[in-house]
């Protein structure tokens, strides 16, 4: 594609160094793969002052073995609570104590809130780049042992997490509501 070309396009997709998201790896148009772990959250500041520490400083310990690029990204995720508000739907037309009703009704008046209020899941990812293949699941491990290290809980980012840190980057954080469209 020519440059005029790619300045004038209005697809995303022309410009994005993106062609493809499998293998839970994001593989670009140089040939490059970005993977990494998705982060499990732990609110460490209910804990004491000195298991604090201890996880604070072995996560300074880690990051400091990291030789090579990476990326610390935060992506909320948009709650999906629609089951659980059928299965309270449900319940509440199964149900005939009133005081029971009243429970399952207050149930119901939360979820709504949280539907209204837009209620997002935070989400936490160190993601790299790298060209080499056998280096990806190596760097991998490295992560989540390191993360395990330091009383954290990771796993390999999934094609599903990559396109939502992309959506999320693209749109701002907003979700959008409409399918994708492809150039044809």
């Amino acid at each position: 594609m020519s440059s005029k070309e790619k300045s004038t396009s209005g697809f995303t997709e022309d410009w994005l160094p993106i062609r493809a998201i499998q293998n839970n790896m994001i593989i670009t148009k140089d040939n490059s793969k970005v993977s990494g772990v998705k982060i499990t959250p732990r609110n460490i500041f209910i804990l004491d002052p000195d298991l604090q520490n201890n996880i604070l400083i072995a996560l300074r310990n880690f990051y400091n073995t990291i030789d090579y690029e990476f990326w610390l990204v935060v992506a909320d995720r948009p709650v999906d609570i629609s089951v659980y508000m059928s299965q309270m739907q449900l319940l509440l037309n199964e149900t005939s104590s009133p005081a029971i009703r009243k429970l399952i009704l207050q149930d119901i008046e939360k979820g709504e809130r949280f539907i209204r209020n837009n209620v997002v899941d935070t989400e936490y990812y160190i993601l790299f780049k790298t060209k080499d293949s056998d280096l990806v699941q190596k760097r991998v491990r490295q992560l989540i042992n390191g993360l395990a290290t330091a009383g954290l809980n990771a796993s390999l980012v999934s094609n599903s997490d990559l396109r939502l840190i992309i959506e999320n980057f693209l749109n701002g954080g907003n979700t959008t509501e409409f399918g994708t469209v492809m150039p044809v």
